[in-house]
């Protein structure tokens, strides 16, 4: 079978298409058949060596898929073949591998998806739907006006719509370019500006004195000019990993202003009992057509690179897959 592989770091041409042996399921897992694998910015990240966690080479990423039970190994139950199902690697110990045609899972790890969920739509619920609904949790918008960053992306589009559901007075969407501030102003932004163009952050005032919450996955630059947009007393929810740029002068001013500064961190929120539940809420809030899963585009595994560069672009909206 084909799978994507790359055997040292660096820029997106370093990932490769090879032929590896496909996999027999073991007793207690199956075979699933990958209709689609999804990309992440993290993904990009650890490709270049620049995440927080690298890891031995050769790698074989990809952390979500989404397919067909094709073959059961010993044990598994018969009425599975041929099931439609969620796999999210990410959270099962085994954490890559889904850039690939095949692959072979422990029947436990798998998620049932509902017949009116797209493929596509499950592997953007994974790990960007999971993100939105955490980071919901952890920073709860009900009654506070919102700042999101990046919210034409994978997971900015989905915790718009979510923290509309759950109750934000107000919601100030960025975005770098015109379509994309459409685009979050169709899904529930009441106002949408260009975090792309210096002074930004001063915008805010004309929209709501100050923030109460910020959701902020983009880190750098846009971190610091992001406490400046903070309301007094407002909390700042940090998740860009690696890209950490605040020093004590920003702290300090925060801490004058009785302003808060929160980490997020995905994988250590998840449990095997509220993954399941999690993602079996998404899925069904997406296939009833209560949750809008924006797509920004589709990608054989021999054009990995290319959507690598999509990714790290910003020039895509939503989530980008690929469809070995």
């Amino acid at each position: 079978m084909r799978a994507v592989q790359y055997k040292r770091f660096g820029g997106p041409e370093v990932l490769e298409v090879v032929e590896v042996e496909t996999p027999r399921p073991a007793p207690g897992e199956v075979l699933v058949k990958v209709h689609v694998a999804g990309v992440n910015f993290f993904e990009a990240l650890m490709r270049a060596g620049r995440y927080a966690v690298t890891p031995p080479l050769p790698v074989f990423p990809g952390v979500e898929v989404a397919g067909v039970v094709e073959a059961l190994g010993e044990g598994s139950d018969l009425h599975m073949l041929g099931a439609r199902v969620a796999v999210p690697l990410f959270a099962t110990g085994r954490g890559a591998g889904g850039y690939a045609e095949y692959i072979a899972v422990n029947v436990e790890s798998l998620i049932p998806l509902p017949d009116a969920l797209a493929f596509e739509d499950a592997a953007a619920l994974m790990v960007q739907g999971l993100t939105a609904l955490h980071l919901i949790r952890q920073a709860p918008p009900a009654g506070r006006v919102v700042l999101i960053h990046a919210a034409a992306g994978g997971v900015g589009s989905l915790l718009l719509q979510l923290a509309r559901r759950a109750g934000a007075s107000r919601i100030i969407a960025t975005a770098s370019n015109a379509e994309k501030r459409a685009l979050a102003c169709s899904l529930g932004a009441d106002a949408a500006i260009d975090y792309t163009v210096d002074g930004w952050q001063n915008e805010i005032g004309s929209q709501a004195a100050g923030a109460d919450l910020i959701y902020e996955m983009i880190g750098g630059s846009v971190s610091r000019a992001s406490i400046e947009a903070l309301a007094p007393g407002g909390e700042m929810v940090f998740g860009a990993m690696g890209r950490f740029e605040l020093d004590t002068a920003d702290i300090e001013r925060m801490l004058g202003l009785n302003q808060s500064l929160k980490g997020f961190a995905l994988l250590p929120l998840l449990t095997p009992e509220n993954l399941r539940r999690d993602l079996l809420e998404l899925f069904d809030l997406a296939a009833k057509g209560e949750l809008t899963v924006v797509q920004g585009g589709r990608f054989s595994l021999e054009a990995a690179a290319e959507a690598h560069r999509a990714l790290e672009s910003r020039k895509a909206s939503g989530k980008i897959v690929l469809v070995p």
